[in-house]
């Protein structure tokens, strides 16, 4: 190859980089459809789970994630987007994000919510470059049949995540090990 077509093929390149930079939703209605599945999510969940509605109300802020997709053969990851809402304000907009190795295969789709308990928590979370969710995080879980249960210890916790609305072949969802970071929808 020449040094002319290599520099074309350079220019190219790094031309199509730049138009792909651009592609980062500023205009598009991506924050509105995100706006409508996170009120249908808290919808469904407040009608399903009605004592998440007194979590909401005690918590400084809620990460709604309405749908994550997780894929695993051997190797899996998580994908979603979702908004950061404080009071009853969308402030911003995150993307959810997990990979995996391991013995495993199916795939599988669920909702979450995570509710900042504290101001410390909301605040780590939002000034974080990309917060990863870990031991820290508490589970409310669903364990008689339709009921919710957060123990005392589990409502004393900084973070409360509510993982629901589960559908596939993965049975079990956890959120540890993943990373939650600002997008532009």
């Amino acid at each position: 190859m020449d040094k002319t077509t290599r520099r074309g093929l350079m220019l190219g390149l790094g031309a199509t980089g730049l138009l792909a930079a651009c592609g980062n939703g500023v205009g598009s209605d991506g924050g509105s459809r995100i706006d409508a599945r996170v009120q249908s999510t808290l919808d469904h969940m407040y009608d399903r789970y009605p004592g998440t509605r007194d979590l909401a109300s005690r918590s400084k802020g809620m990460l709604v994630m309405p749908l994550v997709t997780e894929v695993g053969l051997g190797f899996g990851g998580a994908y979603g987007r979702g908004a950061l809402m404080v009071g009853q304000s969308v402030v911003d907009y995150y993307s959810a994000a997990s990979a995996s190795a391991g013995l495993q295969i199916g795939a599988q789709q669920f909702s979450h919510v995570l509710f900042f308990m504290t101001e410390q928590a909301l605040s780590d979370f939002r000034r974080a470059p990309g917060w990863a969710a870990g031991a820290d995080v508490e589970y409310a879980i669903n364990d008689r049949g339709e009921m919710l249960r957060a123990e005392t210890t589990t409502s004393l916790s900084p973070v409360i995540a509510v993982v629901f609305a589960q559908t596939g072949l993965r049975v079990g969802a956890t959120l540890e090990g993943t990373k939650y970071s600002r997008i532009i929808p």
